[in-house]
């Protein structure tokens, strides 16, 4: 009867054998599947954290082999001392006395090179100036533009607003461009020599003022005679002490 028993539950164990194999089958593939869908988007996460640390690197060094504007400014290998402010940085001292030497410790900017007098480069130096304000600098020391529209023979003489630049290698306390009130001081090519010896010659026909420029002045000694002698000799004495000039307001040459 055991026997018997046995035999009837055989196959219902191999049924329930068979359920679990294709139960273990479905389970094992759907898995694959899953772990196929969720590692595709991983590799492309990957791959974007791969290209993105590649990347990072490149930009860091373009970044730190770009070349500052103020580079051109800066002679290499010079002095120091002689380099243009845009290339230092200097711990300014403002409290210097007005007139007296005065030392101010500087650095050089990144990208630039110096040496000092024994040629060995240098980072950390002084500089050694006279402690002054830009716009208290002499004349030499700064350029100016010009005016070609003021008038420089007139009485009293007139100025002209211009706007200075301190040379490169000067250094100096304060603003580097400045405004400044100076005289007019241009020159439109006339000859105090060639309008004296013109007023002297055939200054009775006007020869002095029309090289001058004055047209008017000239056509009434001309059709006067020189105001008969007397307007030549007038115009000799203020030609001589350079008191008529050039129609333009320009200096003479």
């Amino acid at each position: 009867m055991a026997a018997l028993a046995g035999l009837c539950a055989l196959p219902r164990l191999c049924g329930v054998a068979l359920f679990l194999s294709q139960l273990y089958v479905l389970s094992g593939r759907a898995g694959s599947l899953m772990t196929t869908k969720h590692s595709q988007p991983q590799s492309t996460f990957a791959k974007s954290l791969t290209s993105a640390s590649t990347n990072t690197p490149y930009f860091k060094a373009a970044e730190s082999t770009e070349i500052p504007s103020y580079v051109t400014k800066c002679p290499s290998n010079g002095l120091c001392s002689r380099l243009p402010p845009d290339c230092m940085t200097c711990n300014t001292n403002y409290s210097c006395i007005y007139g007296k030497p005065a030392t101010f410790d500087c650095k050089v900017k990144p990208h630039v090179h110096c040496v000092d007098e024994k040629n060995h480069e240098q980072e950390n130096f002084t500089i050694n100036m006279t402690c002054q304000f830009c716009w208290q600098l002499p004349t030499t020391d700064y350029v100016c533009t010009n005016s070609t529209s003021c008038m420089t023979v007139s009485c009293p003489r007139q100025r002209y607003n211009a706007t200075c630049t301190v040379r490169d290698h000067i250094h100096c306390l304060g603003n580097r461009v400045f405004p400044k009130m100076l005289y007019c001081n241009w020159t439109g090519g006339y000859k105090w020599s060639t309008a004296l010896a013109l007023s002297i010659t055939l200054g009775g026909f006007g020869a002095d003022r029309f090289y001058l420029g004055q047209w008017r002045e000239g056509l009434g000694k001309l059709f006067s005679f020189g105001g008969l002698g007397i307007w030549t000799l007038i115009d000799v004495l203020l030609i001589g002490v350079g008191y008529v000039g050039p129609a333009d307001g320009s200096l003479y040459i």
